[in-house]
Protein backbone atom coordinates (compact mmCIF):
# COMPACT_ATOMS: atom_id res chain seq x y z
CA UNK A 1 0.00 0.00 0.00
CA UNK A 2 1.95 3.17 -1.11
CA UNK A 3 1.61 6.15 1.44
CA UNK A 4 1.93 9.74 0.54
CA UNK A 5 1.86 12.11 3.34
CA UNK A 6 3.11 16.01 3.42
CA UNK A 7 5.00 16.69 6.71
CA UNK A 8 4.90 20.65 8.52
CA UNK A 9 8.17 21.15 6.62
CA UNK A 10 6.17 20.07 3.10
CA UNK A 11 8.49 17.72 2.80
CA UNK A 12 6.70 14.53 0.82
CA UNK A 13 6.71 11.16 2.60
CA UNK A 14 6.52 8.61 0.17
CA UNK A 15 6.00 5.15 1.98
CA UNK A 16 5.41 1.74 0.04
CA UNK A 17 3.79 0.24 3.41
CA UNK A 18 2.76 1.21 6.59
CA UNK A 19 6.11 2.05 9.06
CA UNK A 20 6.65 -1.02 11.29
CA UNK A 21 9.25 0.73 13.65
CA UNK A 22 8.68 4.45 14.64
CA UNK A 23 10.66 6.33 17.19
CA UNK A 24 8.71 9.11 18.73
CA UNK A 25 10.20 12.05 20.06
CA UNK A 26 7.26 13.83 20.53
CA UNK A 27 5.08 12.91 23.52
CA UNK A 28 1.93 14.37 22.38
CA UNK A 29 2.73 12.21 19.04
CA UNK A 30 3.42 9.18 21.41
CA UNK A 31 -0.13 9.10 22.77
CA UNK A 32 -1.39 9.49 19.39
CA UNK A 33 -0.09 6.59 17.88
CA UNK A 34 -1.15 4.68 20.60
CA UNK A 35 -4.91 6.02 20.09
CA UNK A 36 -5.22 5.43 16.65
CA UNK A 37 -3.81 1.60 17.36
CA UNK A 38 -0.90 1.78 16.32
CA UNK A 39 1.08 1.15 19.86
CA UNK A 40 2.65 -1.75 18.29
CA UNK A 41 4.80 0.13 15.85
CA UNK A 42 6.42 2.57 18.68
CA UNK A 43 9.98 1.11 19.44
CA UNK A 44 11.46 4.08 21.02
CA UNK A 45 10.22 7.62 22.98
CA UNK A 46 11.68 10.55 24.87
CA UNK A 47 11.84 11.05 28.73
CA UNK A 48 8.80 12.81 28.94
CA UNK A 49 6.82 10.92 26.71
CA UNK A 50 4.18 9.60 29.45
CA UNK A 51 1.08 9.13 28.43
CA UNK A 52 -0.68 5.98 27.58
CA UNK A 53 1.40 4.68 30.47
CA UNK A 54 1.48 0.77 29.84
CA UNK A 55 2.63 1.55 26.38
CA UNK A 56 5.39 4.17 27.20
CA UNK A 57 6.73 1.29 30.56
CA UNK A 58 7.92 -1.08 27.59
CA UNK A 59 9.48 1.27 25.46
CA UNK A 60 13.13 2.05 25.86
CA UNK A 61 13.68 5.65 27.00
CA UNK A 62 16.14 7.81 24.01
CA UNK A 63 16.91 10.85 26.26
CA UNK A 64 15.47 14.32 26.21
CA UNK A 65 12.85 15.95 23.40
CA UNK A 66 15.96 18.52 23.02
CA UNK A 67 18.94 15.76 23.80
CA UNK A 68 18.09 12.78 22.76
CA UNK A 69 20.77 10.05 22.05
CA UNK A 70 20.84 9.54 18.29
CA UNK A 71 23.05 6.70 18.53
CA UNK A 72 20.41 5.14 19.89
CA UNK A 73 17.63 6.12 18.11
CA UNK A 74 19.43 5.02 14.31
CA UNK A 75 20.17 1.48 16.59
CA UNK A 76 16.44 0.78 17.01
CA UNK A 77 16.31 1.03 13.19
CA UNK A 78 13.42 3.01 12.70
CA UNK A 79 11.52 2.69 9.27
CA UNK A 80 10.34 6.50 10.68
CA UNK A 81 10.94 9.12 12.93
CA UNK A 82 8.34 11.29 14.53
CA UNK A 83 9.78 15.15 15.61
CA UNK A 84 8.38 18.23 15.98
CA UNK A 85 10.04 21.50 14.63
CA UNK A 86 9.42 23.48 18.18
CA UNK A 87 10.06 20.37 20.68
CA UNK A 88 13.13 19.09 18.92
CA UNK A 89 16.64 20.51 17.78
CA UNK A 90 17.28 21.32 14.10
CA UNK A 91 20.58 19.96 14.64
CA UNK A 92 19.60 16.52 16.02
CA UNK A 93 16.71 16.26 13.22
CA UNK A 94 19.16 17.11 10.01
CA UNK A 95 21.52 14.61 11.95
CA UNK A 96 19.50 11.98 11.75
CA UNK A 97 18.48 12.97 7.97
CA UNK A 98 22.15 12.35 7.54
CA UNK A 99 22.38 8.93 9.03
CA UNK A 100 19.15 8.15 6.07
CA UNK A 101 16.59 8.26 8.76
CA UNK A 102 13.20 8.75 7.68
CA UNK A 103 11.94 11.94 9.88
CA UNK A 104 7.94 13.18 9.68
CA UNK A 105 8.34 17.06 11.09
CA UNK A 106 5.39 18.28 12.62
CA UNK A 107 4.64 22.00 13.89
CA UNK A 108 0.78 22.44 15.03
CA UNK A 109 -0.06 26.05 15.99
CA UNK A 110 -3.69 25.57 16.13
CA UNK A 111 -6.37 23.20 18.09
CA UNK A 112 -7.45 22.59 14.33
CA UNK A 113 -4.27 21.66 12.46
CA UNK A 114 -3.24 19.35 15.79
CA UNK A 115 -6.23 17.21 14.83
CA UNK A 116 -5.43 17.42 11.14
CA UNK A 117 -1.99 16.36 12.01
CA UNK A 118 -4.00 13.28 14.05
CA UNK A 119 -5.87 12.48 11.07
CA UNK A 120 -2.63 12.77 9.21
CA UNK A 121 -0.77 9.90 11.24
CA UNK A 122 -3.53 8.10 10.83
CA UNK A 123 -2.92 8.09 7.05
CA UNK A 124 1.03 7.91 7.67
CA UNK A 125 0.51 4.36 9.66
CA UNK A 126 -2.07 2.99 6.84
CA UNK A 127 -4.90 3.27 9.22
CA UNK A 128 -6.88 5.94 8.44
CA UNK A 129 -10.34 3.70 7.22
CA UNK A 130 -10.55 1.96 10.67
CA UNK A 131 -13.35 2.42 12.07
CA UNK A 132 -12.04 3.25 15.35
CA UNK A 133 -9.29 5.50 13.96
CA UNK A 134 -12.54 7.04 11.97
CA UNK A 135 -14.67 7.79 15.01
CA UNK A 136 -11.67 9.18 16.75
CA UNK A 137 -10.87 11.52 14.70
CA UNK A 138 -14.70 12.66 13.84
CA UNK A 139 -14.96 13.30 17.84
CA UNK A 140 -12.40 15.30 17.69
CA UNK A 141 -13.65 17.43 14.25
CA UNK A 142 -17.00 17.46 16.56
CA UNK A 143 -15.77 18.94 19.93
CA UNK A 144 -13.87 21.59 17.55
CA UNK A 145 -17.34 23.15 15.67
CA UNK A 146 -19.45 22.73 19.41
CA UNK A 147 -16.51 24.99 21.19
CA UNK A 148 -16.28 27.09 17.89
CA UNK A 149 -19.99 27.79 17.94
CA UNK A 150 -20.30 28.55 21.58
CA UNK A 151 -17.18 30.62 21.43
CA UNK A 152 -19.09 33.04 19.03
CA UNK A 153 -21.78 33.39 21.53
CA UNK A 154 -19.73 34.22 24.63
CA UNK A 155 -17.79 37.17 25.73
CA UNK A 156 -14.23 35.80 26.75
CA UNK A 157 -12.83 36.01 30.15
CA UNK A 158 -8.91 38.04 29.84
CA UNK A 159 -6.74 34.99 30.59
CA UNK A 160 -2.86 34.78 31.40
CA UNK A 161 -1.39 31.74 31.19
CA UNK A 162 2.15 31.53 32.02
CA UNK A 163 4.85 28.34 30.96
CA UNK A 164 8.12 29.54 32.98
CA UNK A 165 7.79 31.13 36.57
CA UNK A 166 11.76 31.92 36.51
CA UNK A 167 12.28 33.97 34.31
CA UNK A 168 8.19 34.52 34.27
CA UNK A 169 7.36 33.52 30.35
CA UNK A 170 4.16 32.85 28.51
CA UNK A 171 2.64 33.00 24.71
CA UNK A 172 2.24 34.64 22.00
CA UNK A 173 -1.09 34.56 19.89
CA UNK A 174 0.70 32.19 17.45
CA UNK A 175 0.78 29.13 19.50
CA UNK A 176 -1.28 25.92 20.03
CA UNK A 177 -1.68 27.30 23.87
CA UNK A 178 -3.17 30.58 23.00
CA UNK A 179 -5.28 29.36 20.28
CA UNK A 180 -7.05 26.15 22.94
CA UNK A 181 -7.75 29.06 25.36
CA UNK A 182 -8.88 31.51 22.97
CA UNK A 183 -11.09 28.05 21.48
CA UNK A 184 -12.25 27.46 24.58
CA UNK A 185 -13.47 31.54 25.80
CA UNK A 186 -10.23 32.55 27.50
CA UNK A 187 -8.50 35.31 25.61
CA UNK A 188 -4.88 35.37 25.98
CA UNK A 189 -3.56 38.92 27.40
CA UNK A 190 -0.60 38.84 25.40
CA UNK A 191 -1.14 37.50 22.56
CA UNK A 192 0.34 40.65 21.21
CA UNK A 193 4.03 40.41 22.46
CA UNK A 194 6.33 39.18 20.69
CA UNK A 195 9.56 37.94 22.95
CA UNK A 196 12.51 40.57 22.40
CA UNK A 197 16.34 39.80 22.14
CA UNK A 198 18.28 40.43 24.20
CA UNK A 199 17.09 39.19 27.63
CA UNK A 200 17.43 42.77 28.89
CA UNK A 201 14.90 44.19 26.15
CA UNK A 202 12.58 41.49 26.99
CA UNK A 203 12.40 42.92 30.33
CA UNK A 204 11.72 46.60 29.66
CA UNK A 205 15.86 47.78 30.23
CA UNK A 206 17.19 48.14 26.72
CA UNK A 207 16.31 48.52 23.79
CA UNK A 208 15.47 45.54 21.08
CA UNK A 209 17.03 44.19 18.46
CA UNK A 210 15.74 45.03 14.99
CA UNK A 211 14.24 42.12 12.86
CA UNK A 212 17.14 41.84 10.66
CA UNK A 213 19.69 40.79 13.64
CA UNK A 214 16.67 38.62 15.10
CA UNK A 215 16.62 36.61 12.15
CA UNK A 216 14.65 32.99 12.46
CA UNK A 217 14.71 33.39 16.32
CA UNK A 218 11.44 32.05 18.02
CA UNK A 219 9.64 35.05 18.98
CA UNK A 220 6.43 33.09 20.22
CA UNK A 221 7.44 32.88 23.76
CA UNK A 222 8.11 36.48 25.36
CA UNK A 223 9.49 37.00 29.26
CA UNK A 224 7.89 39.08 31.19
CA UNK A 225 7.30 41.18 34.21
CA UNK A 226 4.76 41.22 37.31
CA UNK A 227 4.48 44.47 36.00
CA UNK A 228 3.54 43.74 32.82
CA UNK A 229 0.73 41.30 34.10
CA UNK A 230 -0.80 43.97 36.50
CA UNK A 231 -0.93 46.23 33.76
CA UNK A 232 -2.75 43.69 31.29
CA UNK A 233 -5.32 42.98 33.97
CA UNK A 234 -6.11 39.23 33.51
CA UNK A 235 -9.50 38.02 34.94
CA UNK A 236 -8.32 34.36 34.76
CA UNK A 237 -4.48 33.09 35.53
CA UNK A 238 -4.09 29.40 34.62
CA UNK A 239 -1.12 27.97 35.87
CA UNK A 240 -0.43 24.62 33.90
CA UNK A 241 1.81 21.62 35.36
CA UNK A 242 3.93 21.61 32.14
CA UNK A 243 6.07 22.64 30.93
CA UNK A 244 7.06 23.96 33.89
CA UNK A 245 5.15 22.25 37.50
CA UNK A 246 3.89 25.51 38.91
CA UNK A 247 3.33 25.04 42.56
CA UNK A 248 1.45 26.73 44.99
CA UNK A 249 3.91 29.15 46.25
CA UNK A 250 4.20 30.34 42.43
CA UNK A 251 0.05 30.44 42.90
CA UNK A 252 0.14 32.52 45.82
CA UNK A 253 2.71 34.90 43.87
CA UNK A 254 -0.21 35.98 41.18
CA UNK A 255 -2.89 36.05 44.13
CA UNK A 256 -0.91 39.23 45.64
CA UNK A 257 -0.97 41.26 42.35
CA UNK A 258 -3.26 44.25 41.88
CA UNK A 259 -5.48 41.82 39.12
CA UNK A 260 -9.01 41.30 38.80
CA UNK A 261 -7.77 37.18 38.76
CA UNK A 262 -6.90 37.42 42.58
CA UNK A 263 -9.87 39.57 43.15
CA UNK A 264 -12.15 36.84 41.82
CA UNK A 265 -10.68 33.89 43.15
CA UNK A 266 -9.51 32.95 39.82
CA UNK A 267 -5.68 31.86 40.00
CA UNK A 268 -5.69 27.77 39.13
CA UNK A 269 -3.42 25.16 38.79
CA UNK A 270 -4.38 23.02 36.16
CA UNK A 271 -3.09 20.31 33.98
CA UNK A 272 -1.33 21.03 30.89
CA UNK A 273 -1.45 18.53 28.42
CA UNK A 274 -4.99 19.54 27.65
CA UNK A 275 -3.69 22.77 27.12
CA UNK A 276 -0.24 22.03 24.96
CA UNK A 277 -0.59 18.57 23.79
CA UNK A 278 -1.97 18.69 20.37
CA UNK A 279 -3.51 15.35 18.76
CA UNK A 280 -5.22 12.71 20.04
CA UNK A 281 -4.96 14.72 24.19
CA UNK A 282 -7.59 17.61 22.26
CA UNK A 283 -10.51 14.63 21.56
CA UNK A 284 -11.39 14.68 25.11
CA UNK A 285 -9.21 18.02 26.32
CA UNK A 286 -11.36 20.53 24.64
CA UNK A 287 -14.41 19.69 26.43
CA UNK A 288 -12.88 20.23 29.56
CA UNK A 289 -10.41 23.51 29.13
CA UNK A 290 -14.05 24.55 28.07
CA UNK A 291 -15.50 23.31 31.24
CA UNK A 292 -12.58 25.00 33.45
CA UNK A 293 -13.25 27.96 32.18
CA UNK A 294 -16.87 27.71 32.20
CA UNK A 295 -16.11 27.28 36.35
CA UNK A 296 -14.15 30.04 36.53
CA UNK A 297 -16.09 32.37 34.87
CA UNK A 298 -19.17 32.22 37.15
Amino acid sequence: MAIQVVDDRGRAHDLRSPPRRVVSLVPSDTLSVAALGCAGALVGRTDYCELPGDVVARLPSLGGTKNPRLDEVCALQPDLVLANQEENTRSDLEELGRRGVRVFISFPRRVAAGLAHLARLARLLGVEREPGVRDLVSRGYHALREAEEARSHLTPLRAFCPIWMEPLMTVHGDTFISDMLDLCGAQNVFADRERRYPLAADLGKAAPLPPERVGDRDVRYPRVTLEEVVARSPELVLLPDEPHPFSEEDAAVFRRLDIPAARRGAIVRTAGKDLCWAGAQSVEGIARVRALVAQLAR
